[in-house]
Formats: structure tokens, sequence, C-alpha cells
């Protein structure tokens, strides 16, 4: 397998006006800040997107960017496997940030918690619960052992199955309309 290409944060600065940058977070982790003129396109919604997505490719480049850069290295990798090629922002928008570039932020919207912190609560919850309910029921463990269990096999394949049920939730869904404004300006 070859490796995603990917941009430095400073690379990706200078060539923004000519890429078309993709953000495959969640609609609530892109309304805490984008790069300036990102498309969102949530990564489980990749699939739908993906004649979008070729069109978009035909006219030039594509930057795929989400936090920390894992899930748009996966976006990338799906897309190449289709005969789309994009690069990725190496480090993500944490990166893009730390390094003090602008973030577009919409006005009204509502932000959420970035993914893994929501996965970070999410399994310390089910932990802290399995534990104490253990107390009076001790089959309740199996509950902190199956979290324990998930976490290993997540940081061994490198994906993310709480982030998957996660992403489902309301707040991190995109707005049908949304998806579909968002998918007919990539195509046009």
């Amino acid at each position: 397998m070859t490796a995603t290409p990917a941009l430095s944060p400073e690379q990706a600065r200078t060539r923004l006006t000519e890429l078309t940058v993709i953000d495959v977070r969640t609609p609530g982790e892109y309304a805490t800040g984008h790069l300036p003129g990102a498309h969102n396109v949530p990564l489980d919604h990749l699939d739908t997107a993906l004649p979008a997505l070729r069109a978009a490719a035909d006219r030039g480049d594509l930057l795929f960017v989400c936090a920390s850069g894992a899930r748009s290295d996966q976006a990338c990798r799906r897309l190449a496997a289709q005969g789309v090629s994009a690069a990725t922002l190496a480090g993500g928008t944490g990166a893009w940030i730390r390094l003090g570039h602008d973030v577009h932020r919409p006005a009204g919207a509502r932000a959420t918690w970035a993914m893994e912190r929501q996965v970070r609560l999410a399994a310390g919850s089910l932990v802290l619960t399995g534990l104490l309910a253990g107390r009076r029921l001790p089959a309740a463990r199996w509950l902190s052992a199956g979290v324990a269990g998930g976490l290993v096999f997540s940081a061994l394949t490198d994906t993310c199955g709480m982030a998957r049920v996660l992403g489902k939730l309301p707040h991190n869904r995109p707005h049908p309309t949304d998806l579909a404004a968002t998918l007919a300006a990539l195509t046009g």
C-alpha cells in the first residue's frame, strides 16, 4: 500500500486558493473552526459524496483535513481505491491552528466537542459505570472489560467503533440540506 501524499500546514497555506479543501470531521467539529473555504463532508458520508468528489478532483487538487490527520488519511485511502487522488493535511487542523493560521468559524454555529474528546467522555463514563455497578452486580464489570477491549482493538487497528457510533448522534450529523448544498458546490 502506498503512503497518502501529505502537505504540511505551510505548504497547504501557500496553495489554499488552488486546492479544494474537504473537512471530514463531524459538522459539530467543523463548526469549531475549519480551514478557510473548506467543505464539510463527514467521513461516514464519503461514499455518498464520491461522484461530487470525483468531479472536484477532475478540476483540481483535493486536500482532505480532519483534527489530527488520521481520518483525512483514511478518506484519501478510500478515494485512492476508487481512482481519485487526494492529499491529507499533515497534523490536521490541530497543527494548522498551532501555527497560528486562520480558521473560519461560522457565525451562530453551535460547536461541539472534538470526536476524540467525545470518545474519551463516553469510554470513561462507561468504564466508571461498569465499575460502580459492579459493586452490586459483579456481571456489570463486563461493561468495563468490553470498553477496555474496544479501546485496545481501536489502537491496534487505528479505527474507532465508538467514534462511529457517536458520529450518528444528532449533534454530529449534517443536516441533509447542508450536505446537499456542499455536494452541489463540489459538482459545479
